[in-house]
């Protein structure tokens, strides 16, 4: 009897061990993200959850919901809860360093996504050139001023001035258009926040201001919509065309109608699913490229039919 007690004992302290086990070789990872607002960072979540659970790895999700100490807050807590990766969708590029040279100090590789770390010890960066995409627009939309607007526009611009991605898209754009010749007059810059109710409001304010404004640049998803959704609200689709970054169903609505122009489009998806895939490859000791590209399509009426299915 004592020698099955102790038979039934050790294979209890075998189960044990073995689900304990079990639980510690799921690798964990973390994705620090900016809102859950946006279609954007939604998608990232959404291919990056879909990567983790191909690869049985657990992905948790923080929402910073526009605030930078949060994602730095963030960053501390699964540093100490010792996750085996995180993925960073950074606000503050410069203000959050100090968190990921924190995380790579304790072992933990940090994969940047959509925002390039300048000089950050984060292991690698998935995402968009954002400096020579927002060029790419600038060409583009400097052709079509050339092309379809007698080589002459005043353009307003809603921004997120506190994004340093979106100030980057700004920069390459105007360079482009600059650089091009063409005769343009940028008129003001409105800061929409990156988020939709503000930047609806700032785009309201920019047209009041400037009713002479022909063009107008957006340069990412929540300042696109309230960039749509004033010119509608105005009555201006007539004589504003709007050029900016990241589909929405408002966006395909204007670009079917014409005076939605060109939009950048990304695949959030892809570099959310290429983070988790670069963590899984480190976890296995492999190596990843320093930087990872993902590349974007200019989306117009020509080529906007593959779009729709998504954004009904």
């Amino acid at each position: 009897m004592r020698l099955n007690r102790l038979l039934a004992s050790c294979a209890t302290a075998i189960a044990l061990s073995m689900a304990a086990g079990a639980a510690y070789a799921q690798d964990t990872f973390a994705l620090v993200n900016i809102n859950q607002q946006a279609l954007f960072f939604n998608q990232i979540n959404d291919g990056a959850q879909k990567a983790a659970d191909a690869a049985g790895a657990k992905l948790v999700i923080f929402n910073a919901n526009n605030v930078p100490s949060a994602q730095n807050d963030a960053m501390e807590t699964y540093i100490t809860q010792k996750v085996d990766g995180i993925i960073l969708v950074a606000i503050d590029v410069n203000g959050v360093k100090p968190a990921i040279t924190a995380a790579k100090a304790a072992g933990i590789p940090v994969i940047a996504i959509d925002a390039q770390i300048p000089d950050g010890d984060n292991v690698a960066f998935v995402g968009v050139d954002n400096t020579q995409a927002g060029a790419d627009i600038g060409k583009f939309y400097a052709d079509y001023v050339k092309k379809e607007m007698g080589g002459k526009a005043k353009i307003g611009v809603v921004g997120a001035l506190n994004s340093f991605i979106q100030n980057q898209r700004l920069d390459g754009f105007k360079k482009a258009v600059v650089d091009s010749g063409v005769d343009v007059t940028f008129l003001d810059t409105v800061d929409g926040q990156n988020v939709q109710e503000t930047a609806l409001s700032a785009s309201e304010n920019l047209m009041t201001a400037n009713p002479d404004m022909t063009t107008l640049y957006a340069t990412g998803e929540p300042a696109l919509i309230g960039a749509v959704s004033a010119v509608t609200s105005q009555g201006r689709t007539g004589d504003v065309k709007v050029f900016g970054w990241d589909l929405t169903k408002q966006a395909i609505e204007g670009i079917n109608a014409g005076w939605v122009t060109a939009v950048v489009q990304q695949d959030p998806a892809g570099e959310g699913a290429g983070a988790v895939e670069a963590l899984i490859k480190l976890k296995k000791g492999e190596k990843v490229e320093p930087i990872i590209n993902i590349p974007i399509t200019i989306v117009t009426k020509e080529n906007v039919e593959p779009y729709k299915a998504m954004f009904k």
